[in-house]
C-alpha cells in the first residue's frame, strides 16, 4: 500500500475543525489590526531563498526542497513566507502605493529535516508582517498582534523573550567579539562553527552540537554591544509593551543569525512541548529588501507554526472544536420519496441551513442513528403516505417532538428550522 511521505500528515475530518477555528481566529484579529491577506505560491526560484534566508543557514544549506523543472531553472518549495511576500511586494510595487503595508500569510511551508513532535516536512504557519516602518511602534504592535492571538485561541502557558540585536555597526562589533572569543576553541568544536566562524559567527550561538555546548554559555552577549541608539530604540519597545500591559522577559541570549535583522528579536515558548518549546516568533529585518534587490525598505513580522499551537492547546486541553452543525437530517423512506427528500433538502440548503441526506439506502433506524452522530438538530420524514399529502414529518432530536409541515413551504420549514 502507497503510504503518506514521512515527514508529512493527513489532516482527517475529525481535526479539520480545530483548524478551521484557528484559521478563523487568524483571520479575525488580523483584520482588527488592519493587515491584508497575501498569498504567494508555494515555490519560487532558488535564488530568493539562498538569497533572502542565506547560504551559511541550515535551511539553504540542508533542508531546502530543490529540483530543476523541464527548463532546467532551480525552483525550490518555499520553507519560509517572508521572503516571498518580501519578493511580491517588490514585483508588484506595493510600497509604492501604500508607505506602510500590514499583510498576513497562511500556508503550507517545506523543509526537508528530521522529523518530531510538532516538527514536520509539510508544515504549516501563520505569517504577519509590518512594511514601511522603522519606528519602534510598529515592532510593539506586531508583538500586541502576536500576543493577541496566542490569548484570543485559548493559550496561557506561554511566555513571551525580547531582545535586541542593535543597529548594523553595533552588530559589527559583537561580530568582532564573537569570532575573538570562539578563535582559541574553533579546533575543537563542530565542522559547521568551523565554518560559520569567519562568515557568520552569530549563527555559532544557535548550535545544537554537543562539542559546541561547552563554549557557548561564556559567549560575549549582543546586549553589552549595544550602542545608544540601539538601547535608546530597545527602551521605547519596552516602554510601548509595558504600557499596553504585554508581560515580557528580557533574554540577552536570544540572537538573529542573518545579517539583515536588526533591532528588535522576539519569541514565544512554553514548557509544554519538550525541547520543541519555540512557539513561534519574529524580528525586524531592515535590510532584507536591498538582499532580495529591492530598495531599502524597513520591515518587522513574526511567524506561528499551526501545528505547534495544535499541539499546545491539546496539552491545556483547550483544542478547539468546530461550530458546524447539522440543521435537519432528511430521512426517505422509499425510493420515491428519495428524489423528494432530496429536493427538499437543496431548497433548504440555499437558504442557508445545514441540510443531509442519507445516499445509502439505510433502514429508518440506521439514518436515525447517523442523524444522532451528526447532531442533527432535526430529522425530516418522508414516506409514502407524507408524499402524496405533499407533508413532512419534523422530529425535534432534542425532546423527540413531531409535528408535521407543508413538505414545499420552505418560507415556513426554513423559520421552523432557525427557532
Amino acid at each position: 500500500m502507497i503510504q503518506v511521505v514521512r515527514g508529512t500528515k493527513d489532516i482527517l475530518p475529525s481535526e479539520t475543525g480545530a483548524w478551521q477555528s484557528l484559521e478563523a481566529t487568524f483571520r479575525r484579529i488580523a483584520s482588527q489590526f488592519g493587515f491584508q491577506e497575501l498569498r504567494t505560491p508555494l515555490f519560487e526560484h532558488t535564488e530568493l531563498f539562498s538569497r533572502g534566508i542565506g547560504e551559511m543557514t541550515d535551511i539553504v544549506g540542508k533542508e531546502m526542497y530543490t529540483f530543476l523543472d523541464q527548463g532546467q531553472t532551480s525552483i525550490t518549495l518555499r520553507p519560509e513566507a517572508t521572503a516571498s511576500i518580501v519578493r511580491a511586494v517588490i514585483e508588484n510595487t506595493l510600497i509604492e502605493k501604500n508607505p506602510l503595508l500590514r499583510l498576513w500569510y497562511m500556508g503550507a511551508m517545506f523543509r526537508q529535516e528530521r522529523p518530531q513532535k510538532g516538527r514536520l516536512r509539510q508544515f504549516h504557519q501563520f505569517d504577519a508582517e509590518i512594511l514601511g516602518s522603522a519606528q519602534p511602534e510598529a515592532d510593539a504592535e506586531s508583538i500586541v498582534l502576536a500576543s493577541t492571538i496566542l490569548r484570543a485561541i485559548g493559550l496561557s502557558a506561554f511566555e513571551l523573550r525580547l531582545n535586541s540585536l542593535g543597529n548594523a555597526a553595533s552588530r559589527l562589533r559583537y561580530r568582532e567579539a564573537l569570532q575573538e572569543y570562539f578563535r582559541p576553541h574553533i579546533g575543537g568544536m563542530s565542522e559547521d562553527s568551523k565554518g560559520r566562524l569567519e562568515k557568520n559567527p552569530l549563527r555559532i550561538l544557535d548550535s545544537k552540537h554537543p562539542e559546541d555546548k561547552p563554549f557557548l554559555g561564556d559567549a560575549p552577549v549582543l546586549f553589552d554591544y549595544l550602542d545608544d541608539e540601539s538601547r535608546n530604540y530597545f527602551e521605547r519597545v519596552q516602554k510601548l509593551l509595558t504600557a499596553l500591559e504585554i508581560p515580557y522577559i528580557a533574554d540577552y541570549r536570544l540572537v538573529r543569525g542573518l545579517d539583515y535583522y536588526c533591532h528588535t528579536a522576539f519569541e514565544f515558548v512554553t514548557t509544554r512541548l519538550g525541547s520543541q518549546n519555540a512557539i513561534g516568533g519574529g524580528g525586524r529585518y531592515d535590510g532584507l529588501f536591498e538582499q532580495i534587490g529591492g530598495k531599502p525598505t524597513p520591515g518587522i513580522g513574526f511567524a506561528f507554526g499551526i501545528e505547534r499551537l495544535l499541539l499546545l492547546l491539546e496539552e491545556e486541553g483547550k483544542t478547539p472544536t468546530s461550530d458546524t452543525q447539522c440543521d435537519l437530517y432528511v430521512i426517505a423512506l422509499d425510493d420515491d420519496s428519495s428524489a423528494v427528500g432530496m429536493k427538499l433538502a437543496q431548497n433548504l440548503r440555499l437558504k442557508g441551513l445545514v441540510v443531509v441526506t442519507d445516499a445509502l439506502r439505510r433502514s429508518f433506524k440506521a439514518q436515525m442513528r447517523d442523524a444522532d452522530r451528526m447532531k442533527a438538530r432535526f430529522v425530516a420524514i418522508i414516506g409514502e403516505n407524507e408524499r402524496l399529502q405533499g407533508k413532512v414529518i419534523i422530529k425535534t432530536m432534542a425532546s423527540g417532538e413531531q409535528r408535521e409541515m407543508a413538505l414545499e413551504d420552505y418560507e415556513s420549514l426554513q423559520y421552523a428550522l432557525n427557532t
